[in-house]
């Protein structure tokens, strides 16, 4: 143990460290208002350990650090994401401040359609400092993720996320996707201080859509003029695919067609399929197509989290020539037709 009481296992190098707040998420067991729903079910959400879990699936070393609280919403925090092959011995206990919690109703989450309801102020992750985080074992990792809520926590999470984007000799890869939540804006600088932290990363992920919402650009190569320095930016166009700038090239890749069930974690399953992707070192055509494979699998299950593809699966699809690849159809349970023949990709 060390002297802060952290495992030194806790600072081996691992492939990713994805750091920010993880809440238990209590899920309807039927349509209707807040206020009409008689009883919920347990699951976890949170976009950097939703990262967290599907790199691990995917077979990387992964370590989630956070603040949960000292009580069972914690520890079922620490158990699931564990459970999912991800390293929490970084995780501290908070026994003054509680574990977040949400409640939402089942509209999908990304439209106006839904209800959410956050008990996560004064939480035990919105306590994340420079001085309550093992740093040693959040800077042990190839790559670095974080996102653009964490900073919007508290001032304490906006100094941590400061500091471990600062350029330094040495650092990891610095992955940061903006992932704007209006409501946790805690002043009208919001938008400023992600535009801040995103130029300081060296890989970002942002929406077009979101892009307009914030800043008001409109384009991808608005995104791009605006975001010169990162050396990879990746614009996501929802539907229609993405486009990534990587040293000077521009490249678009048109997401396949799939039968959505829930749009919920898409966006982090994505981050994931890509950032796996670019740790094998394969190409940025073949970064976009991992990434909208993973966010396929989530798109087509009702749940936060999915199972990524198969490696093997996965890399043949990408392997496609563009026809192939442009004629993909993706429905529920496509990630098991591991032995799809090429002529037979646009039915699962």
């Amino acid at each position: 143990m060390t002297a802060d009481g952290q495992s030194t296992a806790a600072r081996d190098v691992v492939d990713v460290v994805a750091l920010g707040e993880s809440m238990v998420t209590f899920l309807p067991g039927r349509a209707g208002r807040l206020a009409d729903v008689p009883s919920f079910d347990r699951a976890i959400g949170g976009a950097e350990s939703n990262v967290a879990c599907v790199l691990a699936a995917a077979g990387h070393t992964v370590r989630w650090v956070s603040r949960v609280g000292a009580d069972g919403f914690g520890d079922h925090l620490v158990e699931t994401i564990g459970g999912y092959g991800v390293d929490v011995s970084a995780v501290r206990r908070d026994p003054a401040r509680p574990t977040g919690i949400y409640f939402r109703t089942a509209g999908d989450r990304a439209t106006d359609a839904h209800e959410v309801a956050y008990y996560r102020a004064g939480s035990a992750a919105s306590a994340m400092a420079v001085d309550t985080v093992d740093l040693a074992a959040v800077r042990a990792g190839r790559v670095l993720h974080l996102s653009g809520i964490t900073p919007m926590l508290s001032a304490d999470c906006l100094g941590l996320v400061r500091e471990l984007t600062a350029i330094r000799a040495h650092r990891p890869l610095i992955s940061f996707d903006v992932n704007h939540r209006p409501a946790l804006g805690r002043s009208a600088d919001g938008p400023s201080v992600l535009l801040e932290l995103a130029r300081d990363a060296d890989l970002v992920f942002v929406g077009e859509d979101e892009a307009a919402e914030v800043w008001g650009l409109v384009g991808a190569d608005a995104v791009r003029d605006a975001f010169p320095d990162p050396e990879t930016l990746v614009v996501k166009q929802g539907g229609r695919g993405a486009t990534v700038y990587h040293r000077g090239d521009a490249t678009f890749v048109a997401a396949p067609h799939v039968d959505v069930v829930a749009e919920v974690g898409a966006g982090d399953a994505f981050a994931a399929g890509f950032l796996s992707a670019t740790l094998r070192g394969l190409p940025v055509r073949d970064r976009l197509r991992h990434g909208h494979l993973t966010a396929a699998a989530a798109l087509t299950v009702p749940g936060d989290l999915a199972a990524p593809p198969a490696r093997e699966h996965a890399d043949r699809l990408v392997a496609l020539d563009d026809e192939a690849w442009g004629r993909l159809r993706l429905g529920p349970g496509w990630t098991d037709a591991a032995d799809w023949a090429d002529e037979e990709v646009c039915t699962p």
